[in-house]
């Protein structure tokens, strides 16, 4: 069963930089905004790009998405449970929690075409 954190756990976790956090977002709304150092990872890419995302199954994963209605973040911790991974979180509160709270993001510049 997938492990719920809070901001803070969340906050601690990446100040000591030992967990990766994957948005579990579609690619657009991540491109717009994201928290700071997350991979992009939605439900229907897990089977494809996990391995090559994250190769330590031991490592600490923490999964969010938009907000507590959203069940992104939810998914996607399920699916790498389900391939092996030992150590997933998720962040239910998601980027509407964390900007509330004054902190950070990123946003990935994706060239304009023409």
């Amino acid at each position: 069963m997938t492990t719920v954190i809070n901001r803070i756990e969340l906050h601690t976790l990446l100040k000591a930089g030992t967990a990766t956090l994957i948005d579990a977002l579609p690619p657009s709304y991540y491109q717009q905004q994201h928290l700071p150092g997350a991979l992009n990872l939605v439900d229907t890419d897990v089977a494809a790009r996990a391995a090559d995302l994250l190769p330590d199954i031991d490592a600490t994963i923490v999964t969010y998405c938009s907000n507590l209605a959203c069940s992104n973040s939810k998914d996607v911790a399920r699916r790498l449970e389900r391939l092996g991974y030992r150590d997933v979180r998720t962040y239910p509160g998601g980027i509407q929690d964390w900007v509330e709270a004054g902190l950070p993001t990123e946003a990935t510049n994706v060239p304009a075409t023409a």
